[in-house]
């Protein structure tokens, strides 16, 4: 017994003198023009080598041996600083970094003691709002989700949308976070654009393999997006004119250097345009009224607060919707006093709407706390309705008829999240969060009013499924450790559990990375990520359609899962380039697809009935080579890949039960993207991408009913047949897109004159493709009868040739 006590005792001296021989320099790091923290800025000293890098929130802790020290703090684009003195005690140092004037880095990864050759995480990238404003865009469009489609090991899904298929996956296991909240819905115009408008966001991260702890719910990445805090120095913005859509961003303080606020908008208005257009022709035909349109709008805005140095209040929102409408209303009338009219109408709607309350608070200067509250809801719906009214000195008849549906999901979250910095060998994260779900899965309504007279008579109908509410409980811890000179590693466990009509799903989570330096230029990196997903999407389109069903796991319908390992070789070429080599392995369990005649609408049975659940698979090499010292930067990426899926359960077998490719399963993927600063007045922007043709299933071939007839008309009975699943690969698909900048300096602002071009020399890339018959007939032969010949060919509709595109901007 006292030789423990005499233990404790010694180990308790131990780690106390250990401490006081280390002290800690913690604190904020933040963009001296307007006051924005700085997301992984570096933070290193060049005495003990040792560095850590700022969190989400800008924040750093950095313990180390007492003495004297030389800090410097950098960050890609700014100009570094440089902080020597003698470390005595802890102390608080917040810095303010200002840009680089000459030599601005623009790159796609973060920074390279985090995320490249020095550090332990693989397969993340960090992509610059600056990168992503340099990539030319379909009508001139910045979105974040295209420039994420040019990496490697990420598929873009039909051309022109912002679908995301990476490593093998579906665009349901992507994890969208906006300011740490998920968002379902991420697309407007069917996937055309992204919701994410780049004037209000400050930073991408997208992790699309080994994924931290503190990541869960989805099998194939993350995409982390922050918006912008505010300016706390000014007031300024911008505002842009385009040729489908508008739109303006705000800054500026509200108390200086303490309440900021920043607000974005965007709208299209190609709906406004129309009408004239519409009355015109309304008035042509006769009709009474006829309005139509399509428009998408979109609304972020932040608010932040600094109560002290150790608290700060974020309250942050997005809204957008898209909409459809038309109302067609005609009117006829005669000699005898009666009228009559007759009135189609059609809404649909769809969209996000998200908020999230956060408090940042310092608990000590090697632990730091984030408390976030959110809500998220997305939501769709349609109603199409007809009426008609007959009026007459003896009668008076009104019949309305209104077929509805709609679906949608809610989410409210609260979670707690900490970082722990001991000591540089180990930079702890930990927390947890609790969110309760609500899945409308889809309701139809129909409503039949029929009014004669003083009678009316009703029939209103609800079908569909009911609504499912779960609650869903994450834990998870990870450190990033550092063992000796060469090795890192991160480690940790996520832990979940879900809880759905009775039923719990728990499910322990391991994830690993690991980097081997090799020497300063060279390093290699191994990881492993065990990954579950509780809600799947019901899609049997191409494109994304807000038709497209979010759905939760259910007593019958298992969770998602996924085992993804990684590996990879990193190299650094001074002031040229850094170059990497990653190839990765990913199995997935547990997917679901409609069954073969399914959809959403049509049926009074639940969407349970109309899937089926098989697994998947997906394997391949990605290479990317990329610049970004200089004025020309950019990036060269390569895929070679496969992914395929097998659906063999008994009573739910697709393709007969036999493996398919999936629907982008694709072999070749290559990605050119340059940008050249020739001057401050003039800077220019090209992308090449090159990819195999998408998988698609088609009637290749036709059979004869056996219970049919002989037929000897000149058409022929026969049906088509699909012998499998994805059985015709597209013609190869490739395009050149250019964007340049004209700028000019102005009394109050920068006016920007943008000049894009997408599909420069008119490349006739399929959309889609479909078998159809030609008949050719043929009359006169000696015996007096006709003869007819068919063939069977394929045909190809393109819809995005040569479109450019030009737009006007002013920032101020």
């Amino acid at each position: 017994m006292k030789k423990l006590k005499f233990f404790c005792y010694f180990l308790f001296l131990f780690i106390s003198v250990a401490q006081a021989q280390n002290h800690t320099i913690s604190g904020y790091i933040t963009d001296n023009r307007s006051g924005e923290t700085l997301i992984s800025a570096s933070i290193y000293d060049s005495k003990s080598n040792k560095g850590v890098v700022t969190n989400p929130y800008g924040y750093y802790s950095l313990t180390i041996p007492k003495g004297n020290v030389n800090i410097q703090y950098s960050y890609l684009g700014f100009t570094s600083q440089f902080c020597p003195f003698n470390l005595s005690k802890d102390t608080t140092i917040n810095i303010n970094l200002a840009e680089a004037n000459e030599l601005k880095e623009v790159t796609v990864t973060a920074d390279r003691k985090e995320l490249g050759i020095h550090g332990s995480q693989m397969s993340t990238i960090e992509v610059p709002i600056a990168q992503i404003k340099a990539v030319p865009a379909l009508f001139g469009e910045t979105d974040v989700l295209k420039a994420l489609q040019l990496l490697p090991g990420v598929k873009a899904g039909t051309e022109g949308t912002a679908g995301m298929y990476v490593r093998g996956g579906g665009p349901d296991e992507n994890l969208f976070l906006l300011d740490g909240v998920p968002i379902y819905n991420v697309n407007h115009l069917g996937g055309f654009f992204s919701v994410f408008n780049a004037d209000a966001v400050k930073n991408v991260t997208f992790y699309k393999g080994s994924f931290p702890a503190r990541f869960s719910g989805r099998l194939s990445s993350v995409v982390d997006i922050r918006m912008k805090d505010g300016d706390n120095k000014k007031l300024h913005g911008n505002f842009s004119i385009g040729l489908i859509s508008s739109k303006f961003n705000l800054e500026g303080p509200i108390i200086n250097d303490k309440t900021t606020f920043n607000i974005s908008a965007r709208r299209t208005y190609f709906d406004i345009l129309l009408q004239p257009i519409l009355k015109l022709s309304a008035a042509q035909e006769g009709m009474d009224k006829m309005t139509a349109g399509y428009y998408f709008y979109d609304v972020n805005a932040k608010i932040s607060h600094k109560f002290s140095d150790k608290d700060r209040l974020y309250l942050s929102a997005y809204m957008g919707d898209d909409a459809v409408y038309s109302n067609i209303r005609q009117k006829y009338s005669n000699y005898q006093s009666t009228t009559s009219s007759d009135w189609m109408k059609m809404d649909m709607k769809w969209g996000n709407a998200i908020a999230a309350l956060r408090w940042n608070h310092i608990i000590n200067n090697k632990l730091f706390m984030n408390t976030t509250a959110t809500y998220t809801r997305y939501r769709y719906f349609v109603s199409v309705g007809t009426e008609s009214e007959y009026i007459s000195p003896t009668e008076n008849t009104r019949n309305t008829a209104t077929l509805g549906y709609n679906s949608g999901i809610e989410d409210y979250s609260a979670k707690v999240d900490f970082d722990y910095s001991p000591n540089p060998n180990h930079d702890i994260k930990f927390g947890g969060n609790i969110t309760n779900h609500t899945f409308r899965p889809g309701v139809q309504v129909l409503k039949i009013v029929e009014e004669q007279n003083n009678t009316t008579q009703n029939m209103d109908t609800t079908i569909g499924d009911i609504d499912v509410s779960s609650n869903e409980l994450i834990m998870y811890a990870e450190d990033n450790i550092r063992l000796g000179s060469f090795i890192k590693a991160n480690v940790g466990l996520n832990f979940s559990n879900y809880l759905v009509q009775g039923k719990y799903y728990p499910s322990f989570q391991p994830r690993l990375s690991t980097n081997v330096l090799l020497n300063d230029k060279l390093s290699l990196k191994v990881g492993y990520a065990y990954m579950n997903q509780y809600i799947h999407l019901l899609s049997s389109n191409n494109i994304s359609l807000p038709t497209d069903l979010w759905v939760p796991v259910t007593k019958r319908i298992d969770p998602m899962n996924s085992h993804q390992v990684s590996g990879g070789i990193f190299y650094e070429l001074k002031n040229i380039a850094d170059f990497s080599v990653e190839g990765y392995y990913k199995s997935m369990n547990n997917l679901i697809e409609y069954l073969d005649g399914s959809s959403f609408m049509g049926s009074s049975t639940g969407w349970e009935d109309k899937v089926a659940m098989g697994r998947g698979w997906g394997y391949g090499l990605e290479f990317l080579a990329q610049r970004t010292i200089g004025k020309t930067t950019g990036w060269i990426g390569y895929t070679w890949s496969k992914s395929e899926r097998l659906f063999d359960r008994e009573g739910e077998e697709l393709n007969n039960g036999n493996v398919f490719p999936a629907k982008y399963d694709r072999r070749h993927d290559i990605s050119i993207v340059v940008s050249h600063k020739f001057s401050n007045r003039f800077d220019l922007a090209g992308t090449w991408v090159f990819s195999t043709g998408n998988a698609a299933t088609l009637a290749l071939q036709n059979y004869q009913p056996a219970n049919s007839q002989q037929n000897r008309s000149w058409y022929s009975s026969s049906m088509p047949y699909i012998n499998s699943r994805n059985n015709f690969r597209y013609p190869n698909y490739h395009r050149l897109d250019l964007g340049m900048n004209f700028h000019k300096q102005k009394k109050h602002g920068i006016r920007t004159w943008n000049l894009s071009i997408y599909n420069v020399y008119n490349q006739q890339n399929p959309f889609f493709v479909y078998p159809t018959t030609e008949y050719q007939s043929y009359i006169g032969n000696q015996n007096g009868f006709s003869t007819s010949t068919s063939q069977k060919k394929l045909k190809q509709v393109s819809i995005f040739t040569i479109i450019p595109s030009i737009s006007y901007s002013y920032k101020f």
